[in-house]
């Protein structure tokens, strides 16, 4: 059983992110997206300085939506392309930005195999070779499971609002919805892939709509939307999110979301090898980052 611990000395949230290989240095940028706080409504009358800063803010709370200072969840992911199609059915935990362990649970084929991230380093396991496999930074890029996210989505590595300036584009109604839009342009040294990111966020309830990346042409590679909002664990969050690749019509990955705990008891020790390798849901594993 998860339990809630106290409140005093919580870690610091988690962040999921996207990312794709291209000419500059690879690097991550953000899947999951996050409910900022109220203070955050006075950002467009401020004064410039204040705006930025107050639009760096909330880019930077919506990045931590769906994990809280600790997490555990259920999902399911939808994978869709042009020669075939399934289902993965994940648990999920999170401990703060430096740890994340994700299993998939079914189907039976693919069952116990799992991604784990501990500090800097990120391990895969294969239980069908019973192997592990440390993910260098060249295999990072690669797609996890046949998706459309790759290994550095789902462990999600760096911070966003340190690699990108950040401003609000527009401000206003869309489709009947009053709404935020930002810009995200790379930092002259940031080590990045995507040469421009957009989102958008409702205004009323503070959640995500989209998310759009582009390369360094200026050209859309992908898409992500959101839906599916409703309160888990006394949170309002978007439980479906979908990435759609600009340049595969029809293709997608959809995450559902149909569990999902906030401010868990976790330790960093759970977040083993051993915990890695289990085949079941794991005990938290004796005290060391990486446990063997």
């Amino acid at each position: 059983m998860l339990r809630r611990p106290a409140p005093s000395g919580a870690p610091a949230p988690t962040r999921v992110v996207f990312s794709r290989l291209g000419p500059r240095a690879r690097s991550r940028t953000a899947w999951g997206l996050a409910v900022a706080g109220v203070a955050m409504v006075a950002a467009a009358c401020a004064p410039a300085p204040l705006h930025a800063q107050n639009a760096r803010e909330i880019i930077d709370r919506v990045d931590r939506l769906l994990r809280g200072r600790s997490s555990h969840a259920r999902v399911s992911m939808e994978i869709r392309t042009q020669h075939w199609s399934r289902t993965l059915e994940l648990e999920v935990w999170s401990l703060g930005t430096e740890y994340a362990l994700i299993r998939v649970l079914a189907p039976p084929r693919e069952a116990g195999t799992a991604t784990l991230k501990a500090g800097q380093e990120v391990w895969n396991y294969l239980p069908r070779v019973d192997r592990t496999i440390k993910v260098p930074p060249s295999l990072m890029m690669g797609s996890w499971m046949g998706s459309h996210f790759t290994n550095d989505d789902l462990v999600k590595e760096s911070r966003i609002i340190e690699d990108y300036d950040i401003e609000i584009s527009y401000e206003g109604p869309r489709d009947g919805e009053e709404v935020w839009e930002f810009t995200l342009t790379p930092k002259p040294e940031a080590p990045v892939v995507w040469g421009r990111i957009e989102e958008q966020v409702r205004k009323r309830d503070m959640m995500p709509t989209w998310v759009r990346y582009y390369d360094e042409d200026g050209t859309l590679v992908r898409t992500m939307t959101f839906g599916g909002y409703r309160t888990m664990d006394g949170r309002l969050v978007p439980t479906e999110m979908t990435v759609v690749p600009s340049h595969k019509p029809g293709e997608y990955t959809r995450l559902v979301y149909h569990e999902l705990d906030f401010d868990v008891d976790l330790d960093p020790s759970f977040f083993s090898l051993r915990s890695l390798r289990a085949r079941r849901a794991p005990a938290p594993a004796a005290p060391a980052s990486v446990a063997r």
